[in-house]
């Protein structure tokens, strides 16, 4: 929410604790499109489903805590898509939060559908981009979509028809703002000459920067980055990670340092972890104020 602010979680006694749990230097909102004011850490949407990103979660009840923990701790942006689940992240959010506290900001997808657990095939004939649309107004229990994001190119279909369809819907009222998903900078490029692009959403984090020229080139832009798998499902946060030995020096934890490594990375980047659990929820969003020194900084950019 606009007048919230994450709640930092840390170990340690207050007194002697290393960590800079204090407010960071960094800035800590960005105006998506240029209207939308967000905080910069989010929550992602795509765990609130079952195994595989596929049907129901096992702990429903679960999910729905989680989502509205995020809110009450001050997330004001939420990523999900109509393919998690399908169709099962939207449906949840919507249970746990509508109706919406005001400045929420949801984000979701289309493009990608499903056959089955695991399996993500790419679907961007312009009819069936608009039908999910529709669908995701629907199962968000919303008018307008804040951010419709082209979850993968379809390189069976022309660029301009997938983007076209979702300007149509913008042009309608229906889409506020137009992202992209998994593009290169050539893509990226190619994607704002048919339409106002506002974001772009990469694999992204400490150790995969292989994203690294489209992040230069969204910060050059003013565009959001929303890097997917921030903390690469949580393989950043086990204690043998190359992270835990910064995190150790800091009293904080590895996810909340890779996290923090992000936010202070560039003033464009949008994490946005995802959980099942409200603990792990609030341990994430404790990143928004941790404050990493230069020499923290040189040593994380050090292990890539």
């Amino acid at each position: 929410m606009r007048n919230g602010t994450p709640v930092a979680q840390t170990r340690g006694d207050d007194d002697t604790r290393r960590t800079r749990m204090t407010t960071s230097t960094t800035q800590l909102t960005f105006d998506l499109g240029g209207d939308l004011t967000v905080h910069r850490l989010g929550y992602g949407a795509m765990q609130l489903t079952g195994p595989g990103v596929w049907g129901e979660p096992a702990d429903r009840a679960g999910a729905l805590a989680v989502v509205k923990a995020a809110l009450e701790q001050g997330v004001d942006f939420i990523d999900t898509a109509d393919s998690y689940g399908p169709q099962v992240s939207e449906q949840i959010i919507a249970e746990a939060a509508f109706p919406y506290p005001d400045g929420l900001v949801i984000a979701t997808k289309a493009g990608l559908t499903r056959t089955g657990p695991g399996e993500w095939p790419p679907v961007g004939r312009p009819a069936y981009l608009k039908q999910q649309v529709e669908l995701s107004l629907r199962n968000l229990k919303v008018d307008r979509i804040d951010l419709i994001q082209l979850h993968r190119i379809d390189s069976e279909v022309p660029l301009a028809d997938q983007l076209g369809a979702f300007a149509e819907l913008k042009e309608q009222g229906k889409v506020r703002h137009i992202g992209v998903s998994e593009v290169s900078v050539e893509e990226l490029r190619a994607a704002q000459a048919i339409t106002e692009i506002v974001s772009v959403q990469n694999l992204y984090n400490l150790t995969n920067r292989q994203s690294q020229d489209v992040l230069e080139y969204a910060e050059a832009q003013g565009i959001a980055f929303i890097p997917w798998f921030p903390i690469a499902t949580g393989d950043l946060a086990k204690p043998d990670s190359p992270v835990a030995a910064v995190a150790q020096e800091l009293d904080a934890t590895p996810s909340q340092v890779a996290l923090a490594w992000l936010l202070q990375k560039s003033p464009v980047i949008l994490p946005i972890p995802g959980t099942k659990s409200v603990e792990h929820l609030t341990e994430n969003l404790g990143a928004a104020r941790l404050t990493l020194s230069a020499d923290d900084m040189a040593k994380l950019d050090a292990l890539a």
